[in-house]
């Protein structure tokens, strides 16, 4: 259930980190300023998907008898 949300939060969050990178770099002149939304649209979402993996594991390794989880 968890990889849902993870989708769902990750399709928004990469749509806002986008339009962000498209502003800066249409209107700053200072292109590299666009790097760290960049960056963060996709290092944030990798991140919360290892958490997510990880209490996965943790919680199957806790309880054995809990099936594959979800």
């Amino acid at each position: 259930m968890w990889r849902k949300w993870w989708l769902l939060f990750t399709v928004l969050w990469g749509v806002v980190a986008a339009l962000q990178v498209v502003i800066i770099l249409a209107t700053a002149d200072e292109p590299e300023k666009a790097i760290q939304p960049f960056v963060l649209g996709i290092a944030v979402p990798a991140a919360l998907y290892l958490l997510g993996w990880l209490w996965e594991r943790w919680k199957r390794l806790r309880n054995p008898n809990s099936g594959s989880g979800s």
